[in-house]
């Protein structure tokens, strides 16, 4: 549906693989956090049947998910962590305008470009890990984190203009490969 503007060199894995443990703990922390805001989302507009459907839908995948991962880092004897403040998120959030309907469509936009991000390197993490358990693990995320994407984008098309979409989509990809390149490579998802 749309591609990112900057892309991550698979020279990042190296960071991921060095301390796979801080990486797991930052991917629970990622997928609990997106729970939440789905449930945000959908508190915040309760007369948007589709993307209420659509948000209880994806919060609860996220906590599966974030199950999932908690699995993972019970079988290493790493204890899940305190959440750290993604400069990242913190970045991108910024972009974000006021006015109902353009909180609205930066909510979505944000959101779809942060998914396609997590399809992005959760693509890269399967690609670097041996044959296994955890490589089929993060191949399957990453295929859910492209629904995502898309799933955001639709529901942004749903409710505004798709010209306006389309445009304000193209503003945040641009920012949010600028906020890439800003960020050093660590063991973190962003």
């Amino acid at each position: 549906m749309f591609e990112l503007k900057y892309h991550t060199p698979f020279e990042w894995t190296h960071k991921v693989l060095e301390d796979f443990g801080t990486f797991l703990q930052d991917h629970a922390a990622a997928e609990k956090k997106a729970s939440g805001m789905a449930m945000s989302m959908l508190s915040h507009y309760p007369d948007r049947i589709k993307l209420v459907k659509a948000m209880a839908d994806l919060a609860i995948e996220e906590m599966i998910h974030f199950k999932q991962v908690l699995k993972l880092l019970n079988e290493r004897d790493i204890i899940l962590g305190n959440d750290q403040k993604d400069p990242y998120i913190k970045k991108i959030r910024a972009i974000f305008r006021n006015g109902k309907d353009e909180f609205l469509i930066d909510r979505l936009l944000v959101a779809a470009v942060i998914e396609a991000r997590g399809h992005e390197r959760f693509s890269l993490v399967a690609e670097a890990l041996p044959a296994g358990k955890e490589k089929d693990f993060y191949v399957s995320i990453a295929k859910s984190e492209e629904k995502h994407k898309n799933l955001f984008v639709e529901l942004a098309y749903e409710y505004f203009d798709k010209a306006l979409i389309d445009a304000r989509l193209e503003e945040v990809l641009i920012a949010e490969a600028e906020i890439c390149k800003s960020i050093p490579f660590s063991a973190a998802l962003h």
